[in-house]
């Protein structure tokens, strides 16, 4: 059976490149952390979530470098500052960065962090149409709005 995927509607028609792209970024990350979804949205826009519980707004970065779509985590240790000693530590609290190529068109609407999910919302830009009034000349004219010039030719008499 053949995969689906949101990269095979209108949405990203001529964007292919995008999810071969998003796949060699998420490949680049040996652990896949922090995991993350991509959805659609409506006609134009996408939504990247990603799960980043234990974040905090002040602990997470969303750039724009570039085409580049780069999402960075960092958390202090604060097992020195509470005095807390774990017997098992199970939830990540190291740095990452995630970073995503955007297709020419796609624009960043924001981001927002609600119950350890981070989505970012874009948009692919449709370009208006560009109407362009053609003037149109008169095809005896030579473009100074004069007739050209004539010539009679009398035919050789042999």
């Amino acid at each position: 059976m053949p995969r689906m995927s949101v990269f095979n509607s209108p949405l990203l028609l001529g964007f292919d490149h995008f999810e071969q792209m998003l796949d060699r970024a998420s490949k680049a990350s040996a652990e896949g952390y922090p995991p993350y979804n991509i959805e659609q949205v409506g006609e134009n826009g996408l939504r990247i979530t990603l799960a980043v519980a234990g974040f905090s707004m002040e602990d997470l970065n969303v750039a724009l470098e570039d085409t580049q779509l780069v999402v960075r985590g960092r958390l202090e240790d604060k097992t020195s500052e509470d005095g807390c000693v774990y017997l098992h530590r199970g939830i990540a609290s190291r740095q990452f960065q995630r970073s995503f190529v955007l297709a020419e068109g796609i624009e960043v609407h924001g981001a927002s962090l609600n119950n350890g999910l981070l989505s970012i919302n874009l948009e692919r830009l449709v370009p208006e149409p560009e109407v362009r009034t053609i003037k149109i000349e008169n095809g005896a004219s030579n473009g100074d709005g004069k007739r050209p010039k004539t010539i009679d030719v009398q035919p050789d008499k042999a």
